[in-house]
């Protein structure tokens, strides 16, 4: 099987939908506490959140566009989110079952993270966008 690259559009132009599909994941599931803790009521710290929500936002909108340093921090938040998440998880496990979802979601940031880093067609969609980011931004200097 030939490794992916920036030249095999087909494979590039695949890519586009599970790229789509990881980049949501990841954002859904970092708001889903904020959002559960909104529909419970729990408004004190909505700004801060809202701008959790908002960066994230824009850092994985950056991914989409082709910015190789915005996917090195997804990819390297997603690991460190999920390990820490995974772990605070198992330890809440230990005394309720409510924890086991919190791993759950840990599990969730490393599956989609690793996506981002091992699946053949995202790379080679991003590599695609990596590409053609570069070449615009050699014409704009």
């Amino acid at each position: 099987m030939a490794a992916s690259s920036p030249h095999n559009a087909q494979q590039a132009e695949a890519g586009r939908t599970p790229t789509l599909a990881v980049l949501v994941g990841i954002f859904m599931v970092t708001i889903t506490p904020f959002v559960a803790g909104l529909v419970q009521g729990q408004t004190a710290d909505w700004t801060r959140n809202l701008l959790y929500a908002i960066a994230t936002g824009v850092l994985l909108f950056n991914v989409w566009r082709g910015s190789v340093w915005a996917w090195r921090l997804t990819v390297g938040f997603c690991m460190v989110a999920g390990l820490v998440v995974f772990v605070v998880g198992m330890l809440a496990g230990s005394v309720a079952w409510q924890g086991w979802v919190v791993s759950g979601a840990g599990l969730a940031y490393l599956l989609l993270g690793t996506a981002l880093v091992g699946t053949a067609v995202i790379r080679a969609f991003l590599d695609s966008r990596w590409a053609a980011r570069g070449r615009q931004l050699r014409g704009k200097a």
